[in-house]
């Protein structure tokens, strides 16, 4: 069996590389951009690709999420939650005193805007954290650049100023996306869709977050989103708890697709963060628990 070719945000040493360290059995691929990086699973040249969701500080990384949204058919199939810790890199004997313009990925620099601000250093945007680190190593200015430590050592940089990221409990969730197969539920997962209507009418947002009332569906996160179709026109992205092979999942969303212009359905996914295995072991238990308890009243039946 082929080892399946899983694409990232390069280059080597961003996030998204360690993040993607965290999968086995994987070749990991570099891409320039999360545009690139979801096309190319898309067509079929990736098997899958790990892409940048959700910050903790600094909320929805737009280009991932309206890649999902809008511009691609691809199925969320596994999530990964990684602590961010930024830190100032330089090239060796570059000291904080002389640095004169600081690179990164946009989220990162918005992460860090106390630290900059303290210091007085003016932000330059890069297409990622890796790239700022590439940038500042090949070039002879006494530039910095904000990311990982493994960014520093794949770049030959050194850490001029550590844990410079403005609220200490920073982290990302990184979602691993295919092309149609969706994840086997485990008793502990969340599903993640887009509703789109027809018009927009006073209600219309209750109507929608009724049907998940009505069958006692926890919602995660709502987020609304541009349609890119004019001012004022939205979509809303919605999490759940819950699986697309719960029935009562299936049919809250066959509900929504019968009344919505269209739901877009972005996958099935476990759980992951902390105490997420213990839940899924305890949902498992729960349900052999109660099968067995349904078969014992099964067995009384008086037969015809």
């Amino acid at each position: 069996m082929a080892t399946a070719r899983v694409g990232y945000l390069g280059p080597e040493g961003s996030f998204s590389h360690e993040a993607v360290t965290t999968l086995s059995g994987v070749e990991a691929v570099a891409y320039p951009t999360i545009e690139d990086l979801l096309a190319a699973v898309t067509d079929g040249t990736l098997h899958q690709g790990l892409v940048p969701l959700e910050n903790a500080l600094e909320g929805t990384v737009s280009a991932a999420m309206d890649g999902l949204v809008f511009n691609h058919d691809l199925v969320i199939v596994q999530e990964i939650v990684l602590p961010i810790h930024l830190h100032l890199l330089t090239r060796p004997g570059v000291e904080l005193a002389e640095v004169t313009s600081v690179r990164s990925y946009v989220h990162a620099l918005a992460q860090v805007r106390g630290f900059l601000h303290q210091h007085g250093l003016a932000s330059v945007q890069t297409t990622s954290t890796s790239q700022a680190a590439r940038d500042v190593a090949e070039s002879d200015e006494a530039w910095a650049a904000v990311g990982s430590s493994l960014a520093g050592e794949f770049f030959g940089l050194v850490v001029a100023a550590s844990d410079i990221e403005d609220h200490p409990d920073n982290s990302t969730r990184f979602v691993l996306v295919g092309r149609e197969e969706v994840a086997a539920a485990t008793g502990h997962d969340r599903t993640t869709i887009v509703c789109f209507q027809d018009a927009d009418r006073p209600g219309s947002l209750y109507a929608i977050l009724g049907r998940f009332a009505a069958r006692d569906v926890n919602l995660t996160k709502l987020e609304s989103r541009p349609t890119k179709r004019g001012l004022g026109d939205y979509c809303f992205v919605i999490e759940f708890e819950g699986h697309v092979d719960d029935d009562v999942v299936a049919d809250c969303l066959a509900d929504l697709q019968a009344h919505l212009a269209r739901v877009k359905f972005l996958g099935s996914y476990p759980v992951t963060g902390e105490g997420s295995s213990d839940r899924r072991d305890e949902v498992s238990q729960a349900r052999q628990s109660a099968a067995a308890w349904i078969e014992a009243i099964r067995a009384r039946v008086r037969p015809s």
